[in-house]
């Protein structure tokens, strides 16, 4: 039982410090635009340009 008195404070801590990142971040504006991320990393290719045709193998 003396394990719970060492394990329930470190939890808490770890719990205390998870609920600070989390609203550091959303203060942050970590999660204000979650669409655009996921557009920008579809419409990031540059276009292609066609080059010269290529000759058909002998």
């Amino acid at each position: 039982m003396s394990i719970l008195g060492i394990l329930v404070p470190i939890s808490l801590v770890l719990v205390g410090i998870a609920v600070w990142a989390f609203f550091r971040a959303a203060d942050g504006g970590q999660f204000d635009d979650l669409d655009s991320p996921a557009i920008h990393a579809i419409l990031d290719d540059e276009p292609r340009v066609p080059g010269p045709p290529r000759e058909p193998p002998p």
